[in-house]
Order: C-alpha cells, then structure tokens, then sequence
C-alpha cells in the first residue's frame, strides 16, 4: 500500500457516518482531537522503538501513517503537498536546514 492508496481510503471512509467508521468518528470530533490520537499514537511509537520492540514499533508505524492521514485530511492538506515539501528539501542538507532554522 502507498500513502497515496491510503489517503484515498482515508477519504472514502471519511464519508461514512460516525460509528459506522473510525475515520468518519475521528473526524467528526474535529482537527484537535485528530492531532491528539496522532500524538498518542507517536508516542505509542517512541516506546515501541526505545524498548527495541520491532513488533510493536512496526504496529504502531502503522497507527502513525493511518493517523497523520487522517489528521492531513482533517486539516485538509493532500499528501501530494507533503511530497513536495519532502523534495523540495531532497537537495537541501538536514543540518543546513536546522541550522537555518536556528534550531538546536
């Protein structure tokens, strides 16, 4: 599957009634409570992966995608905009870039 299938899914399901579809649920309650599953899911994620367990780190990769999907449709922003983000930065160092941010 690809971020672009699943962003379809995520939009096709988005159109179903809450309780019908978890997607259509998450959206329903709106862009903040969206976010917030997506934090807890990365943080799910974070665990996962400092506790070494591939499994789990896998499973919740998987959360991470499906939710960052919804919270990008919530916020009505398309996947193709983050891909061109992503390239536009392809050429760029990430340690040009954060030094340009002044971020530490």
């Amino acid at each position: 599957m690809t971020l672009d299938e699943l962003e379809r899914i995520v939009a096709a399901r988005a159109s179903a009634a809450p309780g019908e579809s978890w997607t259509a649920t998450l959206l329903s309650r709106g862009t903040d409570k969206c976010a917030e599953k997506f934090g807890e899911e990365a943080v799910e994620a974070i665990v996962a992966a400092v506790r070494g367990d591939r499994a789990a780190l896998t499973a919740e990769a998987a959360d991470v995608l499906y939710h960052l999907l919804v919270l990008l449709h919530a916020a009505e922003v398309p996947v193709a905009d983050v891909m061109t983000e992503l390239a536009a930065r392809q050429h760029r160092s990430g340690l040009a870039e954060k030094a340009a941010r002044g971020t530490p």
